[in-house]
């Protein structure tokens, strides 16, 4: 939209007398934010109907997006730059006395994700929207989101994030649009005079679902998206029934947390009701929509795709088949073919643990209905596959099995496509003989437009000025940067855009952490979900070997380095949080050692989120993807740290293969097992750990550190990593790789040292990264998968 400085003011300050009645001088800042979120809202409100009614009227396939987590990180800059307002809104609140970035900060982070997954689905609805596909977003809106994430005398402890403090300034409630989700009761199957069979429930435990939508707005095209958030509440019977408080807690706790404690059976059936929830309510939701502009359901496969990210929101299969036979009484042929048209999935680990599975019993009791549905999806697959597969492989690849209802399992079966190599020869190897045609590979994206153009807006400034802004579209104009390799003056205003990120990020640490970085050294960062498998581990002994090589040299000369982490582990997640324990306690001692000085500080940034991230990721040098080969399905982090020129110390595990191909290994630095040496060990059973950990004195004495009281404070936490490792035979092969991710580490302090050749790499890493934009992963799914149009690139 067009506007001008002037006419910005004077529409601040009038939403400034309208919310609060006063003058501007006399709000806050967090009252700054909502009037300027609401302004921004008003002038989106056209775009946003606009687009609602452009997809109605021509009858454009939509596409949703289930998700348990969207982690959309903050949005007032992000809407400001889709709609071209960004620099408008700088200038005039800078003529208005007031700061636009302090303003920004105001906004709390949408608690509504965990780590890659949440903020995957975040850049892929911000593609979608971008590239004018008819996308939308179906989550849950949690009260609380995951947890604050505080430490308490170097062990994690969890808070309520309450980030509705304040109320969301981007959502609007939808009453009218809410609908009815119903769990346990007595379900059963009444003939009908027609012969067909009805479902019949009684004493069912039914939860409205009300839905809180959020527009997603594209870039520079005038479309908004919708995300749809739904929250748990009282259903309408509570005027003529009376709930008792357990009642209302228990249908309250839905929308309440991310991830709830699943270490018992309460908090398993709590992550059941939820993933059921929203995706009824989702499936409801569309059903309704499509039937309100189309008559009868069989062109549903043709205008409706479901996108199932991970396995939770799995259940809007069979929702989809209660809906098309109980509610439109389709045939149960005619209701599957309907069904597996418009469902497709993404797997995005091949952790057994992830692929979720629930206990029959508990699955019965909380989801007749469902499974009843479930049961025949599982008798019909076996009826049709056991005389080609044979008995065992059909055991082996069937919904049910083994007493529990296998998600992932029932997935494949309810699809058209899905990813990746792995699944194909490992865990989902059987499913992938009798469905070889539902598994296909997409790489993952991320949003270019936040993680460039906003979160490092020197590197976004300095590439304007040497290849024009046509990249900010098309991502992969980016590889246009490669031949200034050779241009040293190029080269010079890198190195300066990342000392000028750094100084950024140690700004922040002194203020929030009270430690003093040294902008001259290596900025080694491991940003993620805190996992046995991603081997922050490993990393910790990387320090622990720099700290004693100064302790025992203190005079000999080293480059310095801070090194960077940022992780939440899951509550019941007990070794993560003992790994947690660890860092802070080695940060500590690093730290506060006078010999040790400025040459090595460790930093764990507490609550680690999507702002956090916008300020490490620019100002890092080295981007830890260090875990092991096999573990990880691809990864995000590692794209937005090559985005930035970050190199990657990286094994041979996810898409760290691609990024080796796409900016050359010899700019990277590649280590470790790869994936056939792992399934080696794994069946010859050959593995010992013992005799890496006597084989190189270096690592013994790493090792013996946690149980030795050098490490002071840890006897504990020590003596349970060094069984982890020694007695139980380091599951996760971190001392099989420490020899190899040392040498790249000597390698790095080296290779540092010449500033231009480093920035060389580095500028190879970016010039890559268009790649890996969400726009292009996102356009690869409309293609291949969801059968959508949309914008090009080029």
């Amino acid at each position: 939209m067009k506007l001008t400085t002037a006419q910005f003011k004077k529409d601040f300050l009038s939403e400034i007398e309208t919310l609060y009645s006063t003058s501007l001088d006399d709000t806050t800042t967090i009252g700054q934010f909502i009037a300027l979120g609401q302004l921004v809202r008003r002038y989106n409100s056209q775009s946003w109907t606009r687009t609602a009614k452009l997809y109605r009227e021509h009858h454009q396939k939509q596409v949703y997006y289930f998700s348990i987590e969207f982690l959309p990180g903050r949005l007032l800059a992000s809407n400001l730059l889709n709609l071209n307002l960004l620099s408008i809104v700088r200038k005039g609140l800078k003529e208005l006395g007031l700061d636009f970035e302090t303003i920004s900060r105001a906004e709390p982070d949408p608690a509504l994700g965990n780590g890659g997954l949440g903020r995957l689905a975040a850049c892929y609805m911000d593609a979608m929207a971008s590239l004018k596909i008819a996308g939308n977003g179906n989550g849950i809106r949690y009260r609380y989101g995951l947890f604050k994430q505080v430490f308490m005398d170097g062990y994690q402890v969890e808070l309520p994030d309450d980030w509705l403090h304040h109320g969301n300034v981007w959502e609007t409630r939808r009453d009218n649009k809410s609908c009815i989700v119903r769990f346990g009761g007595n379900v059963w199957l009444q003939p009908q005079p027609d012969g067909s069979l009805q479902a019949q429930y009684e004493n069912t435990d039914d939860v409205l679902a009300v839905p809180y939508d959020v527009g997603i707005v594209g870039y520079h095209n005038d479309i908004t998206n919708t995300l749809r958030l739904w929250s748990a509440e009282l259903p309408p019977s509570v005027t003529q029934t009376y709930y008792s408080q357990a009642q209302r807690d228990r249908i309250s706790e839905i929308s309440k947390v991310l991830y709830p404690d699943d270490s018992n059976s309460a908090g398993q059936q709590l992550r059941l009701r939820q993933e059921y929830f929203f995706s009824s309510a989702g499936v409801q939701s569309i059903v309704r929509d499509f039937c309100a502009t189309h008559h009868g359901m069989r062109s549903l496969g043709k205008k409706i795709a479901i996108h199932i990210n991970d396995t939770h929101p799995t259940l809007v299969i069979p929702e989809m088949m209660r809906l098309l036979m109980d509610e439109h009484h389709c045939s149960w042929d005619v209701a599957w073919t309907l069904t597996t048209q418009v469902m497709s999935y993404t797997n995005h680990t091949i952790l057994q643990e992830a692929l979720e599975t629930w206990p029959i019993g508990m699955f019965q009791g909380l989801l007749p209905r469902i499974y009843q549905i479930i049961v025949e999806i599982d008798r019909r697959y076996r009826a049709q596959q056991t005389p080609i597969f044979g008995k065992a492989l059909v055991d082996l690849t069937a919904p049910l099995g083994n007493g529990q209802v296998r998600m992932a399992h029932l997935a494949v079966i309810g699809v058209a496509p899905l990813h990746t190599e792995l699944l194909k020869t490992d865990v989902l190897r059987g499913l992938y003989q009798v469905y070889p045609e539902r598994f296909n590979n997409k790489t993952n994206g991320i949003a270019t437009r936040r993680w460039v153009q906003l979160a490092n807006q020197p590197l976004s400034q300095l590439i304007d000025q040497t290849i024009g802004s046509s990249w900010r579209r098309q991502p992969d104009l980016l590889q246009t940067l490669l031949p200034y390799q050779q241009d040293d003056h190029f080269l010079h205003q890198l190195a300066q855009v990342k000392l000028t990120n750094k100084q950024a990020l140690a700004a922040y640490v002194q203020r929030t952490m009270g430690i003093k970085l040294r902008t001259d050294a290596i900025y080694d960062v491991q940003i993620k979900r805190l996992h046995a498998y991603k081997r922050q581990l490993l990393h910790v002994f990387e320090i622990l070997r720099e700290y004693f090589v100064i302790k025992d040299h203190p005079d000999q000369p080293v480059v310095p380095r801070v090194h960077i982490f940022g992780a939440k582990a899951a509550p019941s997640y007990h070794y993560a949080k003992a790994i947690i324990k660890l860092i802070n306690v080695v940060a500590d001692m690093v730290n506060q050692d006078p010999v040790i000085g400025d040459r090595l500080k460790v930093v764990f940034i507490p609550n680690y989120g999507v702002s956090i991230a916008e300020l490490i990721i620019p100002a890092a040098d080295v981007s830890e993807q260090i875990s092991t080969a096999s573990k990880e399905a691809s990864g995000t982090s590692n794209m937005k740290l090559m985005a930035n020129g970050a190199l990657s110390l990286a094994t041979y595990d996810g898409a760290n293969i691609d990024i080796m191909q796409a900016a050359g290994a010899e700019n990277e630095y590649p280590f470790g097992l790869r994936v056939h040496e792992v399934y080696d060990y794994y069946q010859r059973g050959n593995y010992r750990a013992a005799a890496f950990y006597n084989g190189n004195p270096e690592l013994k004495r790493i090792l013996d550190s946690l149980i030795d009281g050098t490490i002071p404070g840890i006897p504990t936490v020590g003596r349970e990593i060094y069984d982890s490792l020694i007695r139980y035979n380091d599951e996760f092969f971190v001392l099989a790789d420490y020899q190899a991710y040392v040498k790249q580490q000597q390698r790095i302090s080296q290779d540092f040292q010449d500033q231009p050749t480093w920035q060389q790499r580095a500028l190879a890493s970016i010039a890559a990264s268009g790649h890996f934009a969400a726009d292009l992963a996102v356009a690869r799914y409309a293609d291949d998968i969801w059968q959508v149009p949309h914008d090009r690139l080029n």
